[in-house]
């Protein structure tokens, strides 16, 4: 049975895609989530971890996976993604698929984000966020970002690319990036017109969820 490791964002949690986990462990996938190190705990644990650590803590769940049989697929959402990436080619002959959720090729910085938020609520847990974030971590985040441009012409497996247009956290122009410079013989390209940076949070999830679904099955044997 093919399975399916996410692997959630900067900062957030199983959360962030728990939607599309439970949607496709209901078609028959094993669906595997975990919370990165320094997550899910304490402004400590975070500020004690690194991108280091983040990639770790998704490798040892991977190899977990990779011990059974089928195919993995990859599932990556902002900076899951950037991770997800990077597995994608160190273990590109045990990977099914590749699946890039609002991945942030190029995030906005900080003023560009305040412009971008225009409900008061988005706006307040924005700061507070910003805030209760180690600046560490911050730096941590960055440097994984500019290291993805290295990996991003290596990978070579079937590849999704799902994209908000409305995404407030990360530049549209990251999608039309990845389609361009990923060399995979199979890209697809899918943009949410409606949606912003939390793609399986959104009125459009459920037609992104059958059409990673579709994505999935054709990229390897079904679950």
């Amino acid at each position: 049975m093919d399975s399916c490791l996410f692997i959630h964002g900067f900062t957030g949690g199983t959360h962030e895609i728990s939607p599309l986990a439970r949607f496709l462990e209901a078609n028959g996938y094993v669906a595997r989530m975990f919370t990165l190190q320094g997550h899910g705990g304490s402004r400590s644990d975070l500020l004690h971890s690194s991108r280091g650590g983040w990639k770790r803590s998704a490798e040892e769940e991977l190899n977990q996976l990779l011990a059974g049989s089928g195919k993995v697929h990859l599932i990556g959402f902002s900076t899951g993604a950037l991770i997800a990436s990077h597995l994608s080619v160190q273990y590109s002959s045990r990977i099914g698929s590749l699946t890039l959720l609002s991945t942030p090729v190029f995030p906005l910085n900080p003023a560009e984000i305040l412009r971008t938020l225009v409900r008061p609520e988005m706006l307040r847990k924005y700061i507070r966020n910003l805030g209760s974030t180690p600046m560490r971590a911050t730096r941590e985040f960055q440097r994984l970002v500019r290291e993805s441009f290295e990996v991003y012409p290596q990978v070579e497996l079937p590849t999704l690319i799902v994209q908000g247009r409305r995404d407030h956290l990360v530049k549209f122009k990251s999608a039309n990036y990845l389609e361009q410079t990923i060399p995979a013989g199979r890209k697809q390209v899918l943009i949410m017109e409606r949606s912003g940076h939390m793609v399986c949070h959104s009125g459009e999830s459920p037609a992104m969820m059958d059409e990673v679904l579709r994505f999935i099955r054709s990229s390897g044997t079904s679950g």
